[in-house]
């Protein structure tokens, strides 16, 4: 019996770290909140500043103009994909 479960507990090891680490979850790809057919890599836009907050959402854009579109007329385009702003953790 204490063969079979270290046998078991080491196929077990030799299977996990064959298994390589794991894949994080794929992002459901973000569509720009004006131009809602393209889509927008969210660390570029990001890097690139090429968002804007609403009423406590963030709505991504596919380039600069569509950022003066979104800021003229935020309720328009506030019915598009946007997504949660991220918030700093609280400290006690």
């Amino acid at each position: 019996m204490k063969k079979t479960l270290a046998l078991i507990l080491a196929v077990s090891v030799v299977s996990a770290a064959f298994a390589g680490p794991a894949k994080p979850p794929a992002q459901k790809p973000m569509h720009c909140a004006v131009m809602t057919e393209d889509t927008v890599n969210i660390a570029t836009a990001t890097k690139n500043k090429q968002f804007a907050d609403y009423k406590g959402r963030r709505y991504y854009f596919c380039c600069e103009m569509c950022i003066g579109k979104f800021n003229a007329n935020p309720a328009k385009y506030a019915k598009n994909p946007s997504v949660p702003i991220p918030v700093a953790p609280k400290h006690k």
